[in-house]
């Protein structure tokens, strides 16, 4: 008896000293440890890894940028029934718990001194492990563990439950570079939090285990059985009934990656904000959670993406087969019966341009048969559709007509095809690149932007960055510094062959029109809608290029970058088409010059706007906008426009918001009178021009625009608006060769713009430039620009300015050829720079 009193004794002494010694320890440790413990505080503030994301004006999804994908939640953004998967599987006693479960604790120390484990035994509570996720290292030392549990204390003390819970579900990594539950849901079910079920819920929530090894797209299998683990701790701990345990844990595994894929297609404007993010902020640009909201509107990119593709796949057809290509992923198998292995390679093989891949399965008399990528049956291309696939050998040499599928691809040959579910046609990936751009006259608003058929395969943005002569798009600015230099619409020009000696090079400059045809004395505005060469010739020359050139800066264009020389009216100044929209918007407005801009506003990962576009804006009448237009005008300071970042235009100070800055009012370039007369003559480059095409597939008087196609056919334009919208398409080679025979912008470039602008417009009212005080209309003898008596053949009305009316009559016996105005497009056609050699 005295022998088990004493070893009762003994153990009650040696478990008080065992006790006082972990006390003592304890103590010390926290006397040791306690002065450097971080402040809990900085987690309120704590900047985690968020992406940069880039949106539309209307809220759809550009691009993401940054290494890890994350959406920081507040808590009460989390759905309670993930709030209870994740208490359930690791932290049942979370809610009651002052940071350190006693019962896990315990188990730690008795752990610890029973085995002599200085890694401890685990059993961290979600306060702890937010403690080790923010402020320590994942290292597993007994120092690391106290550290741990004291921060954990101090954290339960400073902190709110929620705030804890917050922080834990934001921070950790769940797979595929997700970090934190709604990134999580994006990537594995392509949704948000609040739109999964209980058991995706549960399936997130048991991904904080073994987020690499234990997901359902790496494992299936024991992704699902960590699922209804967190099921079971569920239904253990009373969050769920028995027949919601039951109904979850029968539900099939329907996760898939989902990659960070925008709602459409603007890559070239991505990358423009990317760069002009990453100037502002340097590398924070990808971390720190900016949301950007750009000024393109989804539904107009999307037309302008298919403008771009569709004008060059046809331009393509044009001018022969290039060949069918080799998939990247191409592997032996048996085309005809493995179909497993040719859907695996074909869905391997990426779509440019909407184009899709297809594999030739047969190759015949008949055609060819394809399987094109995301079908589960084969089409066949019958004869007829692949006639136009005859051999390029030159831009406009071919090979021998198409009589058998084998002169085009075989079986194994990669194709392209265009279309869709209502049909297919052989395609082909261009060479020729093209480019679209489209702001609002009233404040420069990119609306639309794209910079090449596709950003996958070339990056070169030829909106911004591509400068290509102007040809006869060009025209409508000499012809604005003609109106003020006392031409009218009604003045003739003659149309007529010039020969000049260059004695500097010892040369002869021929310009000529195109097919070499001369119509003689024509009014203005039948020389600009016709784009007659040579009768703008004469007009420059009369007007004087210095003086033209002046008046040019007041479009946007440094002075320094124009011609200084006659081909200036032909548009051999380089320029890119962003310039191009920018000037035609002065037309579309009535006179003012906007500056193009695509950041609307930048938010932080608050939802603070930290940055706001301060656009320039039209408004006429406005004493601030209003300028003097004297005979040789000088460039208004905001002609450099073009070539400043939006950010730095619109926003001094990181700190500037739209409470904080004055209104910008667009500078007015041109009197209203002028830009209306000019608006009145591209209309009818429309109705009746080189730009007809445009009228008879978009029938609206309030359209207005110019051709353009430069030298040997190397450049296509169409630039052209109404009050809402203006959009300049350009087509060409980065090469600079030429896009062959009977290639000019109303061919090449302006179906591109019909394609977008029926988009653009489509059920929106007429929205026509109002006629200006200061403007008479009177008819006139377009034969002589004199009035017309009651018996004047073919008299027209005509635009003037007050004081410019004529003011004696018509008594010409003149006859004049006006049949071409009539005639087909491609004779009307200029070639903008055709001359046989420029000084």
């Amino acid at each position: 008896m005295k022998f088990l009193t004493k070893t009762i004794r003994l153990f009650i002494w040696s478990l008080f000293a065992g006790i006082c010694g972990l006390v003592l320890i304890s103590a010390s440790m926290y006397l040791y440890l306690s002065p450097a413990l971080p402040d809990v505080q900085k987690l309120r503030d704590f900047k985690l890894q968020t992406p940069m994301r880039i949106l539309s004006a209307d809220n759809k999804l550009i691009a993401e940028y940054g290494e890890q994908r994350r959406a920081p939640l507040n808590y009460d953004q989390i759905p309670i029934r993930f709030v209870q998967a994740l208490i359930a599987i690791e932290d049942k006693r979370f809610e009651q718990h002052a940071g350190v479960d006693p019962v896990r604790f315990t188990r730690v120390v008795l752990d610890v001194l029973i085995t002599g484990d200085k890694e401890g035994a685990g059993g961290s509570t979600l306060t702890q492990q937010v403690a080790r996720n923010y402020f320590l290292t994942q290292q597993k030392t007994f120092t690391r563990k106290f550290t741990e549990i004291l921060l954990a204390l101090k954290m339960e003390s400073e902190l709110t439950k929620a705030d804890i819970f917050e922080l834990y579900i934001n921070k950790h990594f769940l797979g595929y570079r997700s970090y934190g539950i709604q990134a999580a849901a994006n990537v594995y079910y392509g949704k948000d939090i609040n739109d999964l079920t209980l058991a995706q819920l549960a399936m997130i929530a048991g991904l904080h285990q073994a987020p690499s090894s234990a997901n359902p797209i790496a494992n299936k299998e024991r992704a699902k059985k960590r699922r209804n683990t967190v099921l079971s701790a569920m239904y253990t701990n009373g969050f769920i009934t028995t027949a919601e345990y039951e109904l979850a844990k029968a539900e099939p595994i329907t996760a898939k990656y989902h990659g960070n894929n925008p709602d459409f297609e603007a890559w070239y404007l991505a990358e423009m904000v990317r760069a002009e993010m990453l100037e502002r902020y340097g590398e924070d640009a990808y971390n720190d959670g900016y949301t950007v909201y750009t000024t393109i509107n989804s539904e107009l990119q999307v037309a302008a993406n298919r403008g771009v593709s569709k004008t060059l796949v046809s331009y393509s057809r044009r001018h022969g087969y290039l060949g069918p290509e080799s998939s990247p992923e191409n592997e032996d198998f048996d085309i005809e019966t493995d179909k497993e292995s040719r859907l695996t390679v074909l869905n391997k093989t990426p779509e440019y341009g909407g184009l899709i891949p297809a594999l030739v399965l047969e190759s015949g008399p008949d055609g060819l048969v394809v399987q094109p990528k995301g079908y589960d049956t084969a089409i066949a291309l019958d004869l007829e559709s692949i006639q136009w696939a005859r051999e390029r050998i030159k831009v406009d040499e071919f090979g021998p007509a198409i009589t058998d599928g084998t002169q085009v691809a075989n079986p194994g040959d990669f194709v392209r095809l265009e279309g869709g579910s209502d049909g297919f046609l052989l395609a082909q990936i261009p060479n020729a690149q093209g480019a679209l751009v489209a702001l609002s006259p009233t404040d420069g608003r990119v609306q639309a932007l794209v910079g090449g058929f596709d950003y996958s395969l070339n990056k070169y943005n030829r909106v911004t960055q591509s400068a290509r002569q102007a040809g006869s798009t060009f025209k409508p600015f000499v012809y604005s510094a003609a109106l003020d230099k006392g031409y009218t619409p009604a003045t003739i020009v003659n149309d007529a062959p010039i020969v000049r000696a260059d004695s500097a090079q010892e040369d002869v400059w021929r310009p000529k029109n195109s097919g070499d045809r001369y119509l003689g004395p024509i009014p203005m505005r039948q020389a600009l809608y016709q784009s007659r060469n040579l009768s703008g010739i004469r007009i420059l020359d009369d007007i004087g290029v210095s003086y033209a050139r002046n008046y040019a800066t007041r479009f946007g264009f440094a002075k320094e970058s124009l011609a200084n020389d006659m081909t200036l009216i032909l548009g051999s100044t380089a320029m890119p088409p962003m310039q191009i929209a920018q000037g035609y918007a002065v037309f579309a407005n009535g006179g003012y010059l906007v500056e193009p801009y695509f950041i609307d506003r930048i938010e932080d990962l608050n939802g603070n706007i930290i940055f706001e576009a301060n656009p320039t804006i039209v408004c006429r009448g406005c004493p601030e906008a209003s300028e003097s237009f004297e005979e040789e005008p000088e460039a208004p300071e905001s002609a450099e426009a073009i070539n400043i970042t939006p950010l730095e235009l619109n926003v001094d100070g990181e700190e500037a918001t739209k409470t904080t800055l004055a209104k910008r009012y667009a500078p007015q370039v041109l009197s209203p009178q002028t830009a209306f007369l000019v608006d009145s003559m591209l209309k009818d480059v429309i109705t009746k021009g080189t730009g007809r095409a445009a009228y008879r597939a978009i029938p609206r008087n309030d359209l207005a625009g110019k051709t353009g196609t430069t030298n040997d056919a190397v450049d296509a334009w169409f630039t052209g608006y109404n009050g809402d919208i203006v959009a300049a398409t350009w087509v060409g080679y980065d090469s600079n060769v030429s896009l062959g025979y009977n290639e000019f912008g109303g061919k090449a470039a302006l179906p591109g713009w019909i394609e977008f602008m029926n988009t653009a417009l489509k059920n929106k009212p007429l929205n026509n430039l109002p006629q200006p005080v200061g403007i008479t209309q009177v008819r006139i003898d377009p034969k002589t620009g004199l009035l017309a008596t009651p018996s004047t053949p073919d008299a027209r009305f005509e635009y003037f300015k007050e004081g410019s009316v004529p003011t004696e009559y018509t008594n010409s016996n003149v006859t004049i050829d006006f049949s071409a105005e009539e005639a087909p497009p491609e004779a009307q056609e200029d070639l903008d720079s055709a001359v046989e050699s420029l000084f």
